[in-house]
């Protein structure tokens, strides 16, 4: 039988953390060199990502309609760490930064059309140089055209792009370890069933285990399994608060936000269709059934195994996702329903049941949370850190402030590149490129970022000092340059004509002035 456990004063005593970034980053090494940690024995890991879940559709949030009893289970056995972000709201971007413990600008997948650049290194190379067993099972995305096997993985079952919740023809395949085998039915329960294979075969083996199940739900189109299909449908709904459409601009929004409510990303036209925000919210949801059940499926296995209670499992989403939130759906944008995900830890062997976490946790986090817990150290060149500590109860030091950073992407032309900066109270955006105003919110008494500060006297100090800190952080990073790619594929750029399609919305009221701010010139 598989057993694995943590020796922990060995992992603590090991650990080093820092508040900032230090001004040196280290270059990805061009080698794999796994270092163990003195006196830590590794623990075997599942890491279960889904795509597109926004932080509070689960039911022990209080959200409306979601049901998620075995994510609610995990909360419950386990820690909720309720601040939990991502570096970039797309998938591969965050998708990378899981795989690398690199923000954005440095493993530089800055959309979702690309493999990863060569050279790349994935975590779970680490692990397999250690001689842990690894496997990944669902989507990987990065790079739409191949389903090949990647560095890192014993064990590899996945298909291209996307994939599709049901085989369009009878001639589409996945690849499984190498060989092309058709799609048995809902990939959501065909995952599921591969992940409970994997962790079968490990049922007799002395080697640690480090599997990552990676769902396409619930990416839309928005599919339901058909037995919960339709099942949310009588459920009260109502559209969030800062939906309400603006008429003018006198709360200084950006020209561009309120010009999307209008487009592929709007929820007065979304995704060019006549669809409701309701309908795909409830579908949605529906289809998160299945990924919960999925969570079921894989610990009642590890119960099968006897290593329930001594394996961690981590469940997180790779970006957040909105109905109605300013008017949008979809993600992309630093606002919190885009950028904020769900994630749970569970371990019953060293971790507390209804432990909830407060400080800021990325997906940068993921690799170094890992390795730690499989006995190894963070590699230097890292930007994340493991925040196991975090989830024991322990007081480690800790980020002051989170960065955010999108690319503009030719595909959907709405949304501009931007950078933004989180901190406990404040977040400041600014958007590059634009004609158009920055955002400064006080995320302590407007967590839904309705008043935009940055045009207020009192908050001119707070607002040029979150920009400096912003650049500052870029620059230490490496990140004050702007990646670029060549375009590639289609632009989603048309709008509605009967919802306010032709005309552009008003300047923010803070660029307007009534008299010349120069009497004379000289």
């Amino acid at each position: 039988m598989n057993r694995f456990t943590s020796t922990l004063p060995g992992l603590v005593s090991a650990l080093v953390l820092a508040t900032t970034a230090t001004a040196d980053v280290v270059p990805v090494p061009e080698s794999v060199r796994p270092e163990r940690i003195e006196g830590a024995t590794p623990r075997n890991v599942v890491f279960i990502l889904s795509d597109d879940h926004r932080y509070d559709a689960m039911s022990f949030m209080g959200h409306p309609f979601a049901k998620t009893p075995h994510m609610d289970a995990m909360a419950k056995n386990g820690a909720h760490l309720k601040n939990a972000f991502v570096t970039t709201s797309l998938c591969s971007p965050s998708r990378a930064s899981i795989l690398t413990g690199l923000y954005t600008f440095r493993h530089r997948v800055i959309d979702n059309q690309r493999l990863v650049p060569e050279g790349t290194l994935f975590f779970p190379q680490y692990l397999q140089q250690a001689g842990y067993t690894t496997g990944f099972i669902g989507k990987w995305h990065m790079g739409h055209a191949s389903d090949e096997p990647r560095p890192g993985f014993d064990y590899w079952f996945s298909f291209r792009g996307q994939g599709n919740y049901y085989p369009p023809n009878d001639r589409y395949t996945l690849n499984d370890n190498g060989k092309r085998v058709p799609q048995d039915g809902y990939i959501t329960r065909h995952l599921t069933e591969k992940a409970v294979e994997f962790l079968e075969q490990q049922a007799d083996s002395d080697r640690p285990f480090f599997l990552y199940l990676s769902h396409k739900a619930v990416h839309g189109p928005f599919t339901p399994e058909p037995k919960y299909r339709d099942t949310l449908a009588d459920e009260p709904f109502e559209l969030p608060p800062s939906s309400e459409r603006h008429t003018n601009n006198l709360g200084n929004r950006p020209r561009w936000l309120l010009d999307q409510r209008n487009s592929w990303h709007g929820m007065d036209f979304p995704l060019h269709s006549g669809e409701s925000v309701e309908a795909l919210y409830k579908s949605y949801c529906e289809a998160l059934r299945s990924v919960d059940d999925s969570i079921g499926a894989v610990m009642e296995q590890l119960k099968k195994m006897g290593i329930h209670d001594d394996t961690l499992v981590i469940y997180m989403g790779d970006n957040g996702y909105m109905f109605g939130e300013y008017g949008l759906i979809d993600k992309r944008v630093a606002y919190e329903t885009s950028s904020r995900v769900p994630m749970l830890m569970q371990c019953p062997a060293i971790i507390e049941g209804e432990t909830v976490v407060d400080e800021v946790v990325a997906n940068i986090d993921i690799a170094p949370t890992v390795m730690q817990a499989m006995g190894l150290k963070k590699p230097p060149h890292m930007d994340g850190q493991s925040f196991l500590p975090l989830a024991q109860g322990r007081s480690v030091p800790w980020r002051d402030y989170f960065l955010y950073v999108y690319y503009w992407e030719q595909n959907y032309p709405q949304t501009p590149t931007h950078f933004s900066l989180r901190g406990d109270r404040f977040k400041y955006t600014t958007y590059y490129g634009l004609w158009d105003t920055d955002e400064l919110f006080d995320i302590q008494a407007d967590p839904m970022e309705q008043k935009n500060l940055i045009h207020e006297p009192k908050y001119a100090k707070t607002a040029k000092e979150m920009q400096d800190r912003l650049y500052t952080m870029m620059e230490e990073l490496g990140g004050m340059q702007i990646p670029l790619n060549p375009p590639r594929g289609r632009q989603q750029n048309k709008r509605l004509r009967d919802r306010g399609g032709v005309e552009a919305a008003d300047f923010p009221e803070a660029f307007i002035v009534d008299e010349p701010l120069r009497k004379e010139l000289k």
